[in-house]
């Protein structure tokens, strides 16, 4: 780590399915900041029902079930019905719309510490900055990973035996873990669970949309 640069030291973990990034990225953290056991971690995800289908809430329920301190950041307060429609959503979008809502209900009074709010790029700077890292929900599609083979950009996206993300115009959510940025050129830095051959990749500023803010 340089004046200019801050990389943490977050080990990459490759997901094993299409579904399970946001588990992969959970995994990553704890690794880093707060070790838990294969089994205490399996635990957790069992005594939360956690399926194939998982959100955001989902992984702030996590992170404070394994101890973890962190704020989970998000534009809006339960399901957005406006992905609906939306083939990333729309499989499990009418099953999973009251099981979410109800958890961004009971959050305070489990201890899931929630905010409705935008991050900017200059607050997960300093973040990242106190050695903090974030997982983030980005869209995959927009998503440009600049230390990527040309002329496959997308080529961090690519899950076994899936056609690249870049081929669908549609939103297609993705969580990667960031650790890092660049303060003279803008780049941040992030583990992507969808590829492990690379310590970590790189991209120009990007907005994030939903994310959660872990805490030493």
């Amino acid at each position: 780590m340089t004046d200019d640069v801050v990389l943490l030291n977050v080990p990459v973990i490759r997901q094993l399915y299409h579904w399970d990034c946001g588990l992969a990225c959970s995994r990553m953290v704890l690794k880093y900041l707060h070790p838990v056991s294969e089994e205490e971690f399996q635990g957790a995800c069992w005594d939360l029902k956690l399926t194939e289908s998982v959100w955001t809430i989902d992984l702030a329920y996590l992170m404070c079930q394994l101890g973890v301190r962190h704020c989970f950041c998000t534009q809006t307060l339960g399901v957005d019905k406006g992905f609906r429609n939306q083939s990333f959503y729309k499989k499990h979008f009418d099953t999973e719309e009251d099981r979410v809502n109800e958890l961004f209900l009971k959050a305070e009074g489990k201890g899931v510490v929630v905010k409705k709010c935008s991050v900017t790029v200059q607050e997960i700077q300093a973040h990242l900055d106190q050695g903090h890292v974030a997982i983030v929900l980005v869209n995959a599609v927009v998503l440009v990973c600049e230390l990527c083979s040309t002329p496959v950009k997308y080529c961090c996206f690519l899950p076994v035996g899936q056609k690249c993300f870049c081929r669908k115009p549609e939103y297609q959510g993705h969580f990667v873990v960031v650790c890092g940025f660049n303060r003279t050129t803008g780049c941040i830095f992030y583990n992507n669970p969808a590829y492990s051959d690379r310590k970590y990749c790189t991209c120009v500023r990007v907005k994030c949309l939903n994310g959660l803010i872990g805490k030493r």
